[in-house]
């Protein structure tokens, strides 16, 4: 269920709602502006949130309650620099610095901070996804969106006073260090954490910042010492057009990470466009539009970014992986392999995507022993894991090709087994065992791959094929008419057994048609040409 809706019209809160009664599962993304944040449900309950550019303060709220120190902070974040795809919190665990249990209950704060501050967002739309889940698959939490409502709608209730104090969290505060020391006022614990750190030169993002707390903390406690009469106004905070600057590509490629991640390419090519008007030479930044345009089936525009994004000196293995793919779309397999061996040279030999990517072009050049042993290599690459679908295909299909159908069939059967739901291995299945002579077990393989997936030409291609062999014409011929209006330019075969049967049934006009389709996809084919004379011999 695809729900949309502007902010203006339906609240936050409501939405909520809506998700937890339904019991749905997937991705609720908010934008605000030039905000953007998001909460993952599992089936109703909340189990992730997180706001774009809005600073991870986990691990200095975890130094600040005395869960680790700040020593131990530093070595994960110094860790986390040569690693930034991986996540503080799994980095603290695994230096031994906390517990998964500890990072949870703090981790679930966070979440419940990050789904509060989304509810002072009155702006802006809201879009929920059901085919998203998040990454953080270990350290995700289960909270009833109910439980946030009430305290929700509290805050947000005392975020309208606190504004008129607090208007802006750029502002900058000092005390009034005369009238605070004849004061009998009975601080709260948030606020005595931040009066040592205001100072006349901190602004509220730098107090939060500091202070290890969450926005509403900050913000009500500087309210009330505003309202005292603690606080005085001494101006706003002013950076450097550069500083600036950076923090606007950074702002902008963040959201463009975030919207990418939640398939909202519209929105993520804009972001990414704008860092691109910053900085010309920002690399990333192209080398997510160059995937953009690949998710979108623009081969040709994704092989012209991401051959800009490869000029540059420091271009990393994975764009020139991804070059490759797109060649590979447009049929230029040499140059796909050129690209493919500049990402090893890059330092991409380690990867077992690669190596699989390696067999593949292999393959479709007609190398089939080297694709055979390239396959066989990236295998071993991968470990424990298991190799994704496409490892398992062209695995197959090389061991077929050369002439091992004994080997064929076995890698192909594990492939099932080991993702039962990718339609693409149940039609390699069905094909396998169909050229082996194994009519009865093919054509149940190409029922069940139809299953998973009704849509691909290819599985009632083979089940056509099944049909075929078993004369069972009328059967065949509704298969492979099924295929071919799925992609009529599924190959030559497909047009030569449906003149066959068409011929069968003394359609000869129909049958000329077929045949005279099969000779346009391959001219080469003899077999079709021959029954094309022979059937105008005959109509003579």
């Amino acid at each position: 269920m695809a729900i949309k809706g502007s902010l203006r019209e339906a609240s936050l809160p409501d939405v909520l709602q809506l998700l937890a009664m339904g019991q749905k599962t997937g991705c609720l993304s908010v934008t605000d502006r030039a905000n953007f944040g998001y909460i993952y449900f599992d089936k109703g309950r909340i189990s992730y949130a997180s706001i774009v550019n809005r600073r991870d303060r986990l691990g200095d709220v975890l130094v600040k309650n005395g869960a680790i120190t700040q020593a131990a902070l530093d070595a994960a974040l110094e860790m986390q620099s040569k690693h930034r795809d991986r996540r503080l919190g799994e980095i603290l665990v695994e230096m031994h610095h906390t517990t998964k249990d500890v990072l949870h209950r703090f981790i679930r704060v966070q979440i419940e901070e990050a789904v509060y501050f989304l509810f002072t967002w009155t702006q802006g739309t809201f879009s929920f996804d059901a085919a998203i889940i998040p990454d953080e698959r270990n350290f995700l939490v289960s909270i009833n969106p109910e439980s946030l409502l009430l305290e929700g709608a509290r805050r947000v209730d005392e975020w309208s006073l606190i504004e008129k104090k607090v208007p802006s969290f750029d502002i900058i505060f000092d005390l009034d260090r005369g009238k605070l020391p004849n004061s009998e006022a009975e601080m709260s614990r948030e606020q005595q954490m931040l009066l040592p750190l205001i100072d006349g030169r901190r602004d509220v993002t730098q107090l939060i910042d500091a202070a290890g707390l969450g926005e509403f903390e900050v913000g009500k406690a500087l309210y009330g010492l505003a309202a005292a009469g603690f606080l005085e106004k001494v101006g706003k905070s002013e950076r450097p057009d550069d500083i600036a600057k950076e923090a606007r590509i950074e702002e902008h490629r963040n959201l463009g990470v975030a919207f990418y991640k939640t398939a909202m390419f519209d929105e993520a090519t804009r972001e990414f466009r704008r860092v691109v008007e910053l900085r010309n030479s920002d690399v990333p930044a192209r080398f997510y539009l160059g995937l953009i345009a690949m998710r979108e089936g623009r081969w040709g525009e994704a092989v012209e970014i991401l051959q800009a994004a490869a000029a540059s000196p420091n271009a990393k293995p994975a764009i020139f992986h991804n070059l490759s793919y797109a060649l590979e779309r447009l049929g230029r397999f040499a140059d796909a392999r050129v690209a493919l061996e500049e990402s090893v040279q890059r330092g991409g030999g380690d990867d077992a995507r690669l190596g699989t990517s390696l067999g593949v072009i292999a393959l479709k050049l007609g190398n089939i022993e080297n694709a055979d042993a390239t396959l066989s290599a990236a295998r071993a690459v991968f470990g424990r894991k298991p190799p994704p679908p496409a490892w398992f295909h062209y695995a197959a299909l090389a061991a077929g090709l050369s002439g091992d159908l004994d080997r064929a069939r076995a890698l192909i059967t594990e492939g099932v087994a080991t993702h039962p739901h990718a339609a693409p291995l149940h039609a390699t299945l069905a094909a396998i065992l169909e050229r082996a002579g194994d009519t009865l077990d093919a054509a149940r393989a190409a029922e069940l791959g139809l299953a998973e997936d009704a849509q691909l030409p290819q599985l009632h291609k083979s089940l056509g094929d099944c049909h075929y062999k078993a004369a069972k014409y009328e059967d065949a011929e509704q298969s492979y008419m099924r295929a071919i209006k799925l992609n009529p330019a599924l190959g030559d075969d497909v047009y030569l057994k449906l003149g066959n049967i068409r011929f069968k049934a003394e359609d000869t006009v129909q049958a000329l048609a077929c045949w005279e389709r099969a000779l346009a996809l391959n001219p080469n084919n003899e077999r079709v040409r021959t029954n094309v004379d022979l059937a105008r011999a005959a109509s003579r």
